[in-house]
């Protein structure tokens, strides 16, 4: 249990909000009916913090030849990151949020810089939003700050109070505000605000990402059945989002015109840069206005009524130059990449160590200019950040399935029976069945103690991975893969599939190839050089 919050513990918070959010993302999702039942509340929280966890990581992959980044500098970086993401009304809000919260940590992360932090930040969203109301996430953080300026003296009992009275303030939404009741579900804003709430207990009390605060927010409602529909009679026709380059005193001006325009107006940010967010009937006033105050940027409009009929209309609407179908395959090695180009995949190169993150994503079905896509993951780290992407595409008349192989040999086998000519849901079903079909195993060496599900390990171990978990432990790359293999071989197979890391030792594979053939002539081995630095051994049983 950390006794003040430091830079790691940042990083691990924004790390654990992104999983947490992934996690819940269609949930919430499928929650959002206020302020416009447009489905996306999620995703728009889950982009919002991709950006900040991106903003903080950068700071740590490349600090420059100082010293590491301290809790200033990270949660500065944080806040500015979900300023420039943010997305929709709650993603703004949220990211004004962890501004406020982050004025206050600045100047150190003790208990009490804590309780003042999350009073801040609730006091921040508030000021952001024209027409505060209550039942939302709004009403989340002001419960939570309360509760937690009321706990004792401990970091972690402060963050734990925060997150208790969240959950506890969320399940009272539909009190406050009629449409959640009548829809019978809690506040979709409301709810991401627990699971980033909840992130930050388990940041405090040291868990690693995708520990078991942030992710034990049950707090769905069965009878949600909602669709993404445009707004009803009255309601503003579009919804508009910029970043603004403008001095603190051209604001007031500025909100005074947009609220003028239209309703749910957040404008959030400071020191010369905002974020605004308006739904208005005339979208080009809105930018207007935003000219008169300063320099607009990375402007979206989107047209609510179009966006859903979009999300329920089938694909197919594309430039005539787009190809009918591709299939896009994330992988990190140049043998592994060359592979799959070799079996008609668009390649998307992963750097080692950092998944792309949904913008990348999207841009790469994007520059694969196909009405069709099947997206191969070959990561269970993805998923979320798959999801989001996908949801986005959709929006733009593009037909995606997301294949969430979690190895690429499950990829490989994937791209073995894809066949462009078929129809499209035929195609993924027979590419899902292969993919499932074949187990996967890697080999990888301990960077330290641990326990495992096959017992305690110690720096220097070799480690078998069967279908994710540790199965085998053992001294060498040799031993480890024989032992890996035979187990798998012990549930059947016709095929293995080896493929070498960088610095496998010469002859790896091979060994093991004709271990199989010999204790198994019905087996067929076959060895690639993938290149990848994530494990110096995949294994692929089919």
């Amino acid at each position: 249990m950390l006794h003040t919050l430091d830079a790691p513990a940042v990083r691990s918070w924004c790390q654990l909000a992104l999983r947490a959010l992934g996690q819940a993302r269609e949930e919430i999702d499928a929650l959002n009916v206020y302020p416009v039942p447009d489905g996306d509340t999620g995703t728009n929280l889950y982009l919002t913090v991709e950006s900040a966890a991106a903003a903080v990581e950068s700071r740590f992959a490349d600090p420059g030849p100082g010293p590491a980044p301290g809790l200033a500098e990270t949660v500065r970086a944080m806040a500015r990151g979900a300023l420039v993401g943010a997305r929709g009304n709650s993603g703004v809000i949220l990211a004004q949020w962890l501004r406020g919260a982050a004025e206050t940590l600045a100047g150190g992360g003790g208990a009490d810089q804590l309780r003042t932090g999350l009073q801040r930040a609730a006091d921040s969203a508030y000021q952001a939003v024209a027409e505060p109301v209550e039942g939302t996430l709004l009403t989340v953080a002001r419960i939570a700050a309360r509760e937690a300026a009321r706990a004792g003296d401990g970091l972690g009992q402060v963050a734990e109070a925060a997150h208790r009275a969240a959950r506890e303030a969320l399940r009272h939404t539909p009190e406050q505000l009629p449409v959640l009741a009548e829809n019978g579900v809690v506040d979709a804003g409301g709810r991401g605000l627990v699971a980033v709430l909840g992130a930050l207990a388990d940041a405090v009390a040291g868990h690693q990402p995708m520990g078991p605060v942030a992710l034990r927010d049950d707090l769905r409602v069965e009878s949600c059945r909602l669709h993404v529909r445009p707004p009803g009679p009255g309601h503003p026709a579009f919804e508009v989002i910029y970043l603004l380059d403008a001095p603190d005193e051209a604001l007031p001006a500025l909100r005074e015109r947009l609220a003028g325009l239209g309703d749910s107006l957040v404008v959030g940010g400071g020191d010369g840069l905002w974020n605004v967010h308006v739904h208005v009937d005339d979208a080009g006033a809105a930018v207007e206005a935003g000219v008169g105050a300063g320099r607009p940027h990375q402007i979206r409009i989107t047209h609510f009524a179009e966006a859903a009929a979009r999300s329920g209309a089938a694909a197919g609407r594309g430039e005539p130059e787009w190809r009918a179908r591709a299939v896009l395959s994330v992988v990190s090695g140049a043998g592994l990449a060359e592979l799959c180009e070799q079996a008609g995949a668009v390649v998307l190169h992963a750097e080692p160590g950092r998944p792309p993150a949904s913008a990348e994503l999207t841009a790469a079905v994007r520059r694969a200019a196909a009405r069709e896509v099947v997206l191969l993951l070959n990561d269970p780290e993805l998923r979320a950040a798959a999801g989001a992407a996908a949801d986005q595409l959709r929006e733009e008349g593009v037909r995606i399935a997301v294949l969430p192989t979690r190895s690429p040999v499950q990829g490989l086998a994937a791209l073995a029976v894809h066949e462009a000519g078929r129809r499209f849901d035929e195609d993924v079903v027979a590419m899902t069945s292969a993919a499932g079909a074949t187990r996967y195993a890697e080999l990888a060496v301990a960077e330290g103690e641990s326990w495992t599900m096959a017992g305690v390990c110690q720096a220097g171990d070799v480690l078998g991975l069967i279908d994710g978990d540790v199965a085998v432990i053992g001294a060498g790359l040799a031993e480890v893969g024989a032992s890996v293999l035979d187990r798998m071989l012990g549930g059947g197979g016709e095929l293995v599939t080896l493929i070498l890391g960088e610095g496998a030792p010469e002859g790896l594979a091979e060994q093991l190839a004709a271990q199989a053939r010999h204790s198994r002539p019905e087996v067929d081995a076959v060895v690639f050089h993938g290149g990848q630095e994530s494990a110096p051994l995949l294994i692929g049983v089919e």
